[in-house]
């Protein structure tokens, strides 16, 4: 009877596939629908100015839904950003195509190389390179500088003494960024990278006018380049005169002692240069990153009681690991960052042979959704559950590819540092007010966000 049962389970699996996907394109096109209709009604009457509501998550959320149910792959002729030389703008939301551009190096490049130049004087940092000699000699000498075994030796150690301090004396409240999370981080900066003989506020102010400049500005604003200009100078000369000094004195066991050692065995990627260079960047992508990340996340665990006390079982457990697994399900519903930009070096067909297939030019600025891919009902299980046991592939929040973060595992050990000694404490909680929401400043970034505890 098997050569009879065999072929009829095949069929009857084959229909029930046609029509699950049928009602699942009714799902998705309905939801999307419905996602219109509240965008609609968020930007005509919702609070704030239209530039703060464009940038709120939610509003980011229901546009990515919308588009990505009826429009998935937008290619406009039009140059939509001035910042950079392009020849026109395409969105990618649908999880499928953003894996295919976010991963297809050679075809969608890095776009940061003239921001870099303006920063570094003329030159780069390997965040701004392609896949070149120079990108794998900068890579892979950094990765010997910053190893993965200073995660237990001295990042996880460093946070957690000082973020356990503070909150230990802060007397049942404090505004997570200002006095938590960013002095902390200026703090590691100083004790790992060996940044000694600068205040922290100063450290701040560089790395987040030049963070915003590189990330944010889409258009050579002024008002955004003059600042992330003059901070990046102050930052060169006192880079170059940190490596000197360091150079004329003892050696020291962090990452700038180890660059210097790697110089002196004559490695490629060490010049004087070459280590002011990485690290401008490198602190520019980790002070203001991490701060940002955790404010973003907290806010989720306050707005999800459930998550909130998953997570805090977590902290009282002493389970890093789960810990973890709470704060980067969090992370997925509000990411740092939305999109990742890239720009197409030829003509490249994405989701060739699929209804969703659409020519993108060569010089076409390309802004790949990650958080509508983290949503994407056709590749994400129940995208809208908070659910810790999701798959790795589920989330694009490091980024993919040749640029995949180079800090990730430092922000990996940082943030179960930060939130455990926080989540540990009973009855956490937004302070009254606006005050318990996340204030932004310095641009885009979460400035002040007040909590409470018993």
């Amino acid at each position: 009877m098997e050569f009879v049962i065999a072929p009829l389970r095949s069929v009857f699996s084959c229909i029930y596939n046609i029509f699950r996907n049928i009602f699942k394109a009714i799902y998705v096109w309905c939801y999307g629908l419905w996602n219109l209709l509240w965008l609609i009604k968020e930007l005509l009457f919702g609070k704030g100015t239209l530039a703060d509501k464009a940038a709120s998550v939610g509003v980011q959320h229901a546009g990515m839904m919308f588009l990505r149910a009826f429009l998935p792959t937008i290619v406009l002729r039009k140059k939509l950003i001035t910042a950079y030389e392009n020849t026109g703008t395409a969105v990618v939301t649908a999880a499928e195509d953003v894996w295919e551009v976010v991963n297809q190096d050679e075809v969608f490049l890095t776009a940061y190389a003239p921001k870099m130049a303006v920063l570094t004087n003329g030159s780069n940092f390997f965040l701004g390179m392609q896949n070149t000699p120079r990108y794998t000699n900068n890579v892979s000498d950094l990765r010997l500088a910053a190893n993965r075994d200073d995660i237990p030796r001295v990042i996880t150690p460093t946070v957690s003494r000082e973020a356990g301090q503070i909150v230990a004396g802060a007397g049942g409240e404090l505004d997570l960024p200002q006095q938590l999370t960013l002095p902390v981080m200026a703090q590691l900066a100083e004790e790992y990278f060996g940044t000694t003989g600068l205040s922290k506020e100063t450290l701040i102010q560089w790395t987040h006018a030049i963070f915003r400049y590189i990330f944010f500005d889409f258009s050579e604003e002024p008002a955004v380049k003059d600042p992330a200009a003059q901070a990046a100078k102050e930052m060169r000369d006192y880079l170059d005169q940190l490596i000197a000094d360091r150079k004329a004195g003892p050696e020291k066991d962090d990452v700038l002692g180890r660059c210097l050692k790697l110089q002196a065995a004559g490695m490629p990627a060490m010049g004087d240069e070459n280590i002011r260079d990485n690290f401008l960047g490198m602190l520019t992508a980790m002070v203001p990153t991490i701060p940002n990340a955790a404010a973003k996340i907290l806010d989720v665990f306050l707005d999800k009681p459930e998550a909130l006390a998953g997570a805090r079982a977590a902290a009282l457990a002493d389970d890093d690991e789960l810990l973890l697994k709470y704060i980067i399900e969090a992370f997925r519903f509000n990411p740092m960052n939305p999109v990742i930009f890239r720009i197409a070096a030829r003509d490249y067909v994405v989701a060739e042979g699929t209804l969703r297939q659409r020519t993108i030019p060569k010089g076409t600025f390309v802004f790949a959704a990650n958080l509508s891919a983290m949503f994407d009902p056709w590749a994400v299980s129940s995208p809208q559950k908070f659910d810790i046991t999701r798959p790795p592939e589920d989330y694009i929040l490091w980024g993919l590819g040749l640029h995949r973060c180079f800090g990730e595992y430092i922000s990996h050990a940082a943030l179960p540092a930060f939130f455990k000694p926080l989540l540990q404490q009973e009855n956490l909680r937004r302070a009254p007010g606006a005050a318990g929401h996340i204030e932004t400043g310095q641009g885009p970034f979460p400035w002040h966000f007040h909590i409470e505890w018993d």
